[in-house]
């Protein structure tokens, strides 16, 4: 992998940045999956023994004869990137400032297994509101970084880039964009960055908006992590006053945990993972079974019945991941992470929360108001899933432009 920035004359300088991956590595990349060696189908007629050999297969057909990664890499590099150096590493990120004078600045962060690709359909729409159909005063100054390991921000060489030294590295990326006052938003581990940044509550801060609320009461979000097994029968544990509701984002959280392998692997062995940068397909296979929502909208999209997704939409992200040799750095992430993802945090910052329906739990109104004492935003949404920008752009656009109305 190339690419092309300024030279770095001082710590604290912003540098453009240009994407130039060689031909070869794309011959290579589609050499691999041509070798791939498979193994015999699954033994259910569902999806519950992970990435179904059809999905995969047809993935994989498709990547190595028709995907083209030069469309995507002519979208990156048709959008301002630079790189600057935060904290002694160096920070990937899009900066899309608004033709609108009294545009919101607003930081957003990915998860994974995403990247700065599942937010490029939201860059036009919030930035130029005019010309997708809302108001000029709805406007954003946009900011998308990469986390640190993951595409094309440098990978920490330490184990302590958890997601509160991100969240103060965003409020550095921030201010040092010239912003004395800003907005933020995530989901995924975006999510927890974000709401970190609002317990930090940095005084630039107004507020934040998160797609995956850390609204759990603690009493719930241990007992249902230690069932990862099923032998504590933690549902038939839970408090005798909950509303339906709420049971109902238990038994979600329940299902969550009890299917959230990959996140176990990667935060206790992520070395161990070591196969996903030698096979293409083997990372396409982990990276698609995040959860079970998400893959059966990949697996309705490489079916041939169209979703919120594209084949593209997918394998973009995943070619991200391969030809910047980041499944590993990535994984670190959750390997420093010393937070529950779902659990109360102590925010204190005003917060917009927006419900989509097929994230890996509902959070219920009554969770959200004890959780966040300054709510100024609930929503819940009748479509779409964990990764709403990427799936819903139209509907996740609207709840950012709602969420923030009040703080502008």
């Amino acid at each position: 992998m190339a690419v092309r920035t300024q030279a770095r004359p001082r710590v604290a300088d912003i540098r453009p940045f240009t994407v130039e991956i060689p031909e070869a590595d794309l011959e290579a990349l589609r050499a691999r999956v041509a070798a791939t060696r498979w193994p015999e189908k699954e033994t259910v007629a569902d999806q519950s023994q992970g990435v179904p050999l059809a999905t995969i297969q047809a993935l994989a057909r498709y990547w190595e004869q028709e995907y083209d990664w030069r469309a995507v890499e002519a979208r990156l590099n048709a959008l301002p990137q630079f790189v600057t150096e935060i904290d002694g590493l160096d920070i990937h990120f899009v900066h899309v400032r608004s033709r609108h004078e009294d545009a919101l600045p607003l930081i957003v962060t990915h998860g994974w297994p995403g990247s700065v690709i599942e937010q490029m359909k939201i860059i036009g729409p919030l930035t130029d509101p005019t010309a997708h159909g809302a108001d000029a005063s709805d406007a954003f100054h946009l900011v998308i970084p990469s986390l640190p390991g993951y595409g094309f921000s440098g990978k920490p060489s330490t184990a302590d880039w958890g997601p509160d030294r991100i969240a103060r590295a965003w409020t550095e990326l921030m201010t040092r964009l010239g912003y004395t006052r800003f907005v933020a938003q995530g989901g995924d581990w975006g999510a927890l960055v974000t709401e970190l940044m609002g317990v930090q509550a940095p005084p630039e801060l107004l507020g934040i908006h998160t797609n995956m609320p850390g609204t759990v009461p603690p009493e719930i979000d241990n007992l249902v992590q230690s069932d990862i097994t099923g032998v504590n029968n933690a549902l038939g544990s839970l408090p005798p006053d909950l509303s339906g509701e709420e049971r109902r984002a238990c038994e979600q959280l329940d299902f969550f945990w009890k299917h959230a392998a990959y996140a176990l692997i990667m935060g206790t062995r992520p070395q161990t993972l070591t196969g996903l940068t030698d096979s293409p397909v083997g990372l396409a296979a982990f990276m698609i079974d995040h959860d079970a929502a998400s893959l059966k909208l990949i697996s309705e999209t490489f079916a041939g019945r169209p979703t919120g997704l594209t084949r593209d939409d997918v394998l973009d992200n995943i070619t991200l991941y391969w030809l910047t040799n980041t499944a590993i750095s990535a994984a670190r992430l959750y390997a420093a992470n010393a937070y529950s993802f779902l659990v109360v945090k102590g925010v204190s910052v005003p917060v917009a929360v927006s419900v989509f329906p097929d994230e890996l739990y509902q959070a219920p109104r009554s969770w959200a108001e004890r959780a966040y004492p300054n709510l100024i935003h609930y929503n819940r949404l009748d479509r779409g899933g964990h990764f709403a920008a990427w799936e819903q752009p139209q509907l996740f656009c609207e709840e950012v432009r709602a969420g923030f109305r009040s703080l502008r």
